[in-house]
């Protein structure tokens, strides 16, 4: 090795003293000193906590000298995290300078963790794998999501439908004020981090986020619960209700005690209602809900002026192959029904009850079983003139008489009609009639003037005293 070689490299060859003015550790500490690299800029890097005060933290983050976390960054912290650092931990900082010429590295705990909320931002973007968060607040042109950190932006544009619905007023407060704290799912749709901008949506993900919150719910509801929810669209069947980020279907037989054309009759898109759920489909992702059951059972009330046996009126209203459905007079307000079965039509074999029936036909009919634990109404055409409710319909006809007198018709016996006359004596006459001899019809006529007593005996004539 040459000179040259020898200043290249630094090194001496054996048995050679080193050349004046340097130092026997000089090629050690030059080695990569002691193999530790200088923290750079926009690193997070682990530490190990070697000193806290109240005023910082030293962190050991395998440099020559330790990092710093000032006072003014521990003042962001919460006091239970403040707390919970000990010397010894493990922690992920964020290196905000590197070495100054005092060897000071300047650290960072909030950037380190905003830094790894980045990371994730970029992640779920590039997987496109919906994330779960709450709604943290709102401006006048969307929601604000919380994504670690960070503060995800939803743009209205990018709200879910069944949620615009629900954003209706004329300031932010009215229109998204009531969903904060709400869970929402969205997808990251932009992540710049030198903008400090994060952009979510809702609707990207409105399907994924539907069936995930669809699988939380039916796992948590249980028939003959009562919960709040937005009615968000209407058919012919029923109306779908949003029920915390799930739909279910009240049916249109459960949306009224009272019977309704269209669910339009009574509900509006966008109105907020109480549901009973009466039903979850597991298998079938299914949500049954009822409207009518928060509402009292008219049944008792209505049902308390018939009894099994008696004769009531009604309208045919439908009419199937097994037998005819009636509306009761005198429950139009509920429109009560009940069933004529095909073998109660008639005497005579029926194939089908339009032989003897027509929808709209008004009718008499034997109402012959009442089952209040199931609802039902049992009625009967060929027992109208049965004799065997002979006795219930004598009592009915006499109850109708009395509320005929109590509504105001006067009804008043024969035999005490202002108007009957006293009935005349009898003329009694007492006629002998020989024994085989044919009956007088006509009698002499009386003397002129001579007025008989019936009870003074008349001599005959020609005696004399």
């Amino acid at each position: 090795m040459d000179q040259n070689d020898k200043l290249a490299t630094g090194s001496t060859m054996p048995g050679e003293r080193p050349e004046i003015g340097e130092h026997p550790m000089h090629a050690l500490l030059d080695a990569e000193s002691y193999e530790l690299e200088t923290p750079q800029r926009g690193e997070i890097r682990t530490g190990t906590i070697a000193r806290v005060s109240e005023n910082d933290i030293l962190v050991d983050v395998g440099a020559k000298s330790e990092g710093i976390i000032l006072g003014r960054e521990l003042d962001r912290l919460s006091e239970e995290e403040r707390s919970g650092f000990e010397v010894g931990d493990e922690i992920q900082v964020y290196v905000v300078r590197s070495a100054d010429r005092d060897g000071t590295i300047l650290l960072s705990i909030s950037r380190a963790e905003e830094e790894q909320d980045w990371q994730q931002a970029e992640e779920y973007m590039e997987s496109q794998e919906p994330y779960e968060g709450l709604i943290d607040g709102y401006n006048k042109g969307g929601l604000i999501v919380k994504l670690g950190r960070l503060r995800g932006f939803v743009p209205a544009s990018q709200v879910s439908i069944s949620r615009r619905r629900r954003s209706d007023g004329e300031t932010p407060d009215d229109r998204w004020g009531d969903m904060v704290g709400e869970p929402i799912i969205t997808r990251v749709i932009e992540v710049d981090q030198r903008r400090n901008r994060l952009i979510l949506s809702e609707r990207a993900a409105s399907r994924e986020a539907r069936d995930a919150l669809k699988e939380r719910l039916i796992s948590e509801l249980q028939p003959g619960e009562v919960r709040q929810g937005t009615v968000i669209s209407l058919a012919d069947f029923g109306a779908f209700v949003d029920i915390g980020g799930a739909d279910g279907l009240i049916h249109i037989s459960e949306l009224s005690w009272k019977r309704i054309e269209n669910p339009s009759e009574i509900l509006e898109v966008g109105q907020e209602i109480d549901v009973k759920v009466l039903n979850v489909d597991a298998e079938r992702k299914r949500i049954s809900l009822s409207l009518r059951d928060l509402a009292s059972d008219p049944w008792d009330k209505v049902m308390k002026g018939f009894e099994e046996g008696q004769l009531v009126e009604g309208t045919i209203t439908k009419l199937t192959k097994f037998g005819a459905f009636a509306a009761l007079k005198g429950t139009e307000e509920y429109e009560i029904e009940g069933l004529i079965h095909i073998s109660e039509l008639s005497d005579d074999h029926i194939e089908h009850p339009r032989e003897v029936l027509q929808e709209g036909q008004d009718v008499a009919m034997r109402l012959i079983k009442i089952d209040d634990e199931r609802r039902r109404i049992g009625l009967s055409l060929k027992q109208v003139d049965s004799a065997e409710f002979a006795d219930v319909d004598w009592r009915t006809a006499m109850e109708d008489i009395e509320a005929e007198a109590i509504d105001g018709i006067e009804v008043t016996p024969a035999d005490e009609s202002p108007d009957a006359e006293e009935p005349q004596e009898e003329l009694e006459v007492s006629l002998e009639l020989e024994e085989g001899a044919e009956p007088q019809t006509d009698l002499p006529p009386e003397p002129e003037g001579v007025s008989p007593d019936p009870g003074e005996e008349q001599e005959p004539e020609g005696s004399q005293e």
